[in-house]
């Protein structure tokens, strides 16, 4: 093709997002309303992993669940029962049988241009879909997530095993399912599948679950797994898979044991996916994890330029593999590109993720929830604070004793003694989700404790864990 002629010339838009996400679909619509023209490209669904298969979808099968047994543990209820065919159709709501016409619906609506293809960097804005070039007036912004990671472990690909996208779509139950990994996919997961009738084992290499919160809490849902008939393994390796159609896949244990499941779930992590983006194109730079190197603005390090023009944010910086911290980023830099295109002044404060550097606020939707948010007790202590840790049980309080019968669960609250502020907290148990919030704000906030003592929550509460909180510190 004659690149003189018009079909040879590249789309212009003011600004190219890469990825139609959560994340992608927050930083085009900010840098819309800032006025400017955005498309924004997407190789598969619009809704992206979070929509479709992960946290829609798994919480969709969670709830049911978890209500059912909520119901179960109040004197006077007589219980519900699990369905499982209608919490997979509730799950199947929730992801529209996998059909993205309705976010392609508010794209339209909004007035961002959808591309759909493959994109990679070719030079400094400007950005090839499938063939097709696009250019940027002022800015392109990644926001390309991420995707299951499954190791090398010597005949695992080749057995064709479910990533979190499989097991959070599927209509087949299987009678026997392996889970590898000890993360919140392999629990929630876990969790899921012995509710619905699968014979559950969970192989995880490290000695615990969820390495990344406080112990007590890994330990929670540890005890919640085996309660739920799941054969949980710790410090278990696998050294080699294989899947015969008669007899299903065999997993060899390093101890020389082995398992034989119908099915088996890989939740081992996340990859970027980078090496398919075209940074090199432009001298972006990724970290010996294949993430996209980022300041605290968002701005892709390496690419020349009289101003900056490349931006990362969610799954594929790997700051925070979270989707609500991903649109927090997203926000934050199509506010940040919309400035700059119209040259006002930048609210440095505004544009700057900060929480991403204390820990961000996190939910493990098992039975029992984790909520947690800050710094553990051990990451505290590691950054040289003076720490004091405040441990309470969640029964101290009236409002969960009216949630359950014999409540189980933990709160806790990390507290930096030389500001007299909280940096961390982490609470366990039933509907403790919604817990986290006034912590994360606490937090943020630097709001000093005998401030935080005044707000007083009201009676019975599940909030009232707050007061025993305090009071266990001595306000």
């Amino acid at each position: 093709m004659d690149p003189t002629t018009p079909a040879a010339q590249p789309l212009e838009f003011d600004v190219v997002v890469v990825g139609a996400g959560p994340v992608g679909e927050n930083a085009a619509d900010r840098a819309r309303k800032a006025g400017l023209s955005v498309a924004i490209i997407e190789k598969h669904l619009v809704g992206g992993e979070c929509s479709f298969y992960a946290c829609s979808p798994t919480k969709a099968l969670l709830r049911p669940i978890h209500a059912t047994r909520a119901s179960q543990r109040v004197q006077g209820s007589v219980g519900a029962t699990v369905d499982p065919v209608g919490v997979l159709d509730r799950r199947d709501t929730w992801i529209n049988g996998l059909d993205d016409s309705g976010q392609v619906g508010w794209l339209d609506h909004v007035g961002i241009t959808l591309l759909r293809g493959t994109a990679r960097l070719l030079g400094e804005r400007l950005v090839e879909v499938d063939g097709r070039r696009v250019a940027a007036r002022h800015a392109v912004v990644l926001a390309t997530g991420s995707e299951p990671f499954v190791p090398d472990t010597p005949g695992l690909r080749e057995a064709e095993p479910w990533t979190n996208r499989e097991a959070a779509t599927t209509r087949r139950i299987p009678e026997r399912l392996g889970v590898i990994g000890g993360g919140v996919v392999a629990c929630e997961m876990a969790q899921v599948f012995a509710a619905l009738g699968s014979e559950v084992t969970v192989l995880v290499r490290a000695d615990g679950l969820l390495s990344r919160n406080e112990e007590f809490a890994g330990q929670a849902v540890a005890k919640a797994l085996r309660r739920d008939g799941v054969d949980l393994r710790t410090g278990a390796q696998v050294t080699r898979v294989s899947r015969d159609g008669a007899v299903g896949v065999t997993l060899e244990l390093a101890d020389a044991s082995t398992v034989v499941v119908d099915e088996l779930l890989v939740a081992t992590g996340r990859d970027p996916g980078t090496g398919r983006l075209g940074l090199e194109s432009v001298g972006g730079r990724t970290d010996d994890r294949g993430y996209v190197v980022v300041n605290d603005d968002m701005e892709v390090q390496g690419p020349s330029g009289d101003t900056p023009w490349l931006y990362a944010v969610g799954d594929v910086n790997g700051q925070a593999l979270l989707t609500h911290m991903g649109k927090y980023q997203a926000r934050a830099c199509g506010d940040r590109v919309g400035a700059r295109a119209k040259g006002a002044a930048m609210d440095g404060e505004r544009m700057r993720p900060w929480a991403t550097a204390l820990g961000p606020p996190q939910v493990v939707f098992t039975d029992p929830e984790i909520a947690s948010t800050g710094l553990t007790e051990q990451q505290a202590r590691d950054r040289g604070l003076t720490v004091r840790v405040v441990d309470i049980p969640m029964d101290a309080a009236a409002g969960p004793g009216l949630q359950a019968e014999g409540y189980q669960g933990q709160a806790r609250i990390v507290v930096d003694e030389d500001a007299g502020v909280l940096v961390g907290a982490t609470f366990v148990g039933q509907d403790v989700a919604d817990l986290l919030h006034p912590a994360t704000v606490a937090i943020v906030g630097k709001v000093p404790l005998a401030t935080l003592w005044h707000a007083v929550p009201s009676y019975p509460t599940m909030s009232e864990i707050w007061l025993r909180l305090l009071e266990e510190y001595g306000l």
